[in-house]
């Protein structure tokens, strides 16, 4: 069975994925979104679940549980309100750990 790819954000942020075949989950509250992404975590249909980096922020103690498993994926995305650099920060820090430096990003 092949899993999915969802997305998690406030209204705005994530209509547009919808159109182009991305399973949209609509959410405005930092406490709903924890709970939403565990349910699509543990539902095991989804390999990608993107959030806006707002909820991503503020979903700290939820995708502590999936960091160390191949699936899903859970990856930071700007939303309407503008881009706080935290998929960029994630991307350092996974760059620094695998080669000892940041070499994509180091100013």
């Amino acid at each position: 069975m092949a899993k999915g790819i969802a997305v998690i954000g406030d209204s705005e942020s994530i209509k547009g994925f919808s159109a182009v075949g991305l399973d949209i989950f609509p959410c405005d509250d930092s406490e709903g979104a924890g709970q939403l992404l565990r349910r699509l975590a543990d539902s095991e249909s989804y390999a990608i679940i993107y959030l806006t980096e707002e909820l991503y922020n503020c979903s700290q103690k939820e995708r502590g549980r999936y960091e160390e498993k191949l699936t899903p994926a859970i990856i930071p995305i700007p939303g309407v309100k503008g881009n706080s650099q935290t998929g960029r920060k994630r991307l350092s820090g996974f760059v620094e750990k695998a080669v000892g430096s940041d070499i994509i990003f180091n100013n």
